[in-house]
């Protein structure tokens, strides 16, 4: 089984590299962008055993202890078979 972590600023928090991708691509002639916001996106391989709701229960305390600074950060957790 594998869950799926994206993670990302909150609304509200400056978000650098975002910007910074927004500027770069406006400066390669993508001028329909108004705004990026960069994140980041962790894999991670489960023990098959485990049921979906155990296993999301894991994961989501894995992101408040460590994969996520959830001051500044939301995440969403995706369990795939």
């Amino acid at each position: 089984m594998k869950a799926i972590v994206t993670v990302g600023l909150k609304p509200g928090v400056l978000d650098v590299q975002g910007k910074a991708v927004a500027g770069a691509l406006k400066d390669l002639g993508f001028g329909g962008v108004q705004d990026a916001r960069v994140g980041k996106r962790i894999e991670i391989q489960l023990d098959g055993n485990l049921d979906p709701a155990t296993a999301e229960a894991q994961v989501r305390e894995m992101c408040e202890k460590l994969l996520a600074n959830t001051v500044i950060e939301s995440y969403r957790v995706e369990i795939a078979s």
